[in-house]
């Protein structure tokens, strides 16, 4: 596009209240220059402005995934893929097809299986080494925190059953027997030994991830560790070679993991630092497990007296990492899931603020993920300013299982109407390669929340259900704020950034079933078409 262009002939929904829906849309270097009628935004430009033609389509600011583990996500593309696979022969016959093409010595990676799908029964390590003809294998659960080994993969880590489980995880044990899952921290005993990929094998898959992203009208991601050890520092060297090189197509708000607090600290990294494509988000870390592997952290037991789950961090540790992040100018983003967790997160937060003297970093703090909260932690976000980071595809994949362990409790989970109500600030994403880095489906769950396969009818707990301009605006205004970007991203106002998603649908004017098909025909970041479908 050129330096001055004009889109005409289409609704161009804004996110702007003065001017919510208008005809045309002036850009000039980058940023939006006016909004009205035709004749205001060419009145705006030079004679010689570029017009791009609408074609009757919709228009809206272009999205922003508030989590995804970019590099992750990218490799997980090119390995054995698992998702919503609900018959256990089929796992096998991928794993075995996968390991067929594989060199004889190479680790086979992947995952995203999901054992609640084939009746709650975790699979073992004999079954693993039956189709994977010798070959070490490290297939991780769909949530990353609890994977499943073969016998191969458990002898190269010197795992055998008088192995200790090591801090903040658990070996899962049959007859005293490793029995080829492991939770949390005790997959790094295994992980440690894996040959790590080479830098030409990241940058390609992660250029082809943000192409991914571009196919979604998403311009920006904010990227938080991974509980993988280097995954931060990682991910952070990836995206800058990307920016070196001129590929970076895509805003990055980058977070630390525990290993880069003391070193943040004693060079002065404070939130903020950077630019809108690179940008240092602050200090992220795990408080708790998950709800599919029964690590998340619980006031009471789990619905059939399954345990409280597992705290990743002891609490005083935790305390003593948020004031001193928050001292050194940095904002915590915590891993919390369970309501225990979440209610020890703002806990820790809340003194941490207090031992600053009420002073808060320049960006907010987050909770990711928030899925479980009691009635009296909701109002905590918006008085504490801690952006509730969730991920609205979760509500409908986890349904099921929420449902068998969480019970009556439910009431209080994915409560994105309850949060926004209360004045907090909802920032929507993905959690790739978790879940599809897909927005669409999460605008779907937010809306509707229903599964696409099975409803229920009508939404479960529907009183927490959001409008299409809601859920939209986490992934736009929502995400915005989150990054200390409300001034310039988020919407298309004049002097904002001119980030703008071309759809092929009408979000607002389609059937809610319809949501979760939606896609971008023309994908613009700061005035230039980095998307455009064929």
């Amino acid at each position: 596009m050129h330096q001055e262009c004009v889109l005409l002939n289409g609704t161009i929904v804004t996110f702007d209240a003065a001017q919510p829906r208008v005809a045309a849309l002036a850009i000039r270097d980058g940023r939006v220059v006016a909004l009205g009628s035709a004749a205001e935004a060419r009145g705006a430009l030079g004679p010689r402005a570029a017009v791009l033609d609408l074609g009757g389509r919709t228009a809206i600011p272009a999205l922003t995934d508030a989590h995804v583990h970019l590099v992750s996500h990218a490799l997980a593309r090119t390995r054995v893929q698992l998702d919503d696979v609900r018959d256990f022969d089929e796992v096998l016959r991928r794993i075995a097809a996968y390991a067929a093409s594989a060199p004889a010595d190479a680790w086979l990676r992947g995952g995203g299986w999901d054992h609640t799908l084939w009746g709650g029964r975790w699979p073992t390590a004999a079954e693993l080494d039956a189709v994977t003809g010798g070959r070490p294998a490290l297939l991780s659960r769909k949530d990353g925190h609890s994977a499943w080994v073969n016998s191969r993969a458990l002898a190269l880590a010197g795992i055998d059953g008088d192995t200790a489980d090591p801090p903040g995880g658990a070996i899962q044990r049959e007859g005293g027997a490793p029995s080829g899952i492991v939770f949390e921290m005790a997959i790094d005993l295994i992980r440690r030994h894996i040959p790590a990929p080479g830098d030409a094998e990241i940058l390609a898959a992660v250029e082809d991830a943000i192409v991914e992203a571009h196919g979604y009208g998403m311009v920006g991601m904010h990227v938080p560790t991974s509980m993988t050890p280097g995954d931060g520092a990682l991910t952070l060297g990836t995206v800058q070679r990307l920016r070196e090189r001129g590929r970076l197509a895509l805003r990055c708000l980058m977070y630390l993991g525990l290993d880069g607090l003391e070193p943040a600290l004693t060079t002065g990294l404070r939130s903020g630092l950077g630019d809108r494509w690179i940008r240092l988000g602050g200090l992220k870390f795990f408080a708790d497990g998950t709800l599919g592997s029964q690590t998340a952290e619980m006031l009471e037991p789990y619905e059939g007296g399954g345990g409280r789950g597992l705290p990743v961090i002891e609490r005083a540790l935790m305390d003593a990492v948020v004031e001193r992040a928050i001292a050194g100018g940095l904002a915590v983003s915590v891993h919390a899931i369970g309501d225990a967790a979440n209610r020890a997160v703002l806990d820790a937060i809340e003194r941490g603020t207090a031992a600053a003297g009420g002073r808060r970093p320049a960006l907010p703090h987050r909770i990711e993920h928030c899925q479980l909260l009691t009635a009296a932690d909701i109002p905590r976000f918006a008085r504490l300013g801690v952006v509730a980071s969730m991920q609205p595809i979760h509500c409908t994949q986890d349904l099921p299982v929420a449902q068998q362990l969480w019970g009556e409790r439910c009431a209080g989970a994915y409560a994105w109407r309850s949060l926004r109500d209360s004045g907090a600030v909802l920032a929507f994403g993905s959690d790739a390669p978790v879940e599809s880095l897909d927005p669409w489906l999460s605008v779907h769950a937010a809306v509707t929340r229903e599964r696409r396969d099975s409803g229920p009818a009508g939404g479960w707990y529907p009183e927490q259900r959001l409008s299409v301009a809601e859920a939209l605006a986490g992934f736009t205004g929502g995400a915005a704020a989150a990054a200390g970007a409300a001034h310039e991203q988020g919407r298309l106002s004049p002097g904002f950034l001119a980030d703008i998603a071309v759809l092929d649908a009408d979000p607002f004017a389609v059937e809610p079933a319809q949501l979760a098909g939606i896609r971008a025909d023309i994908t613009i970041l700061e005035g230039q078409i980095v998307w455009q479908r064929s």
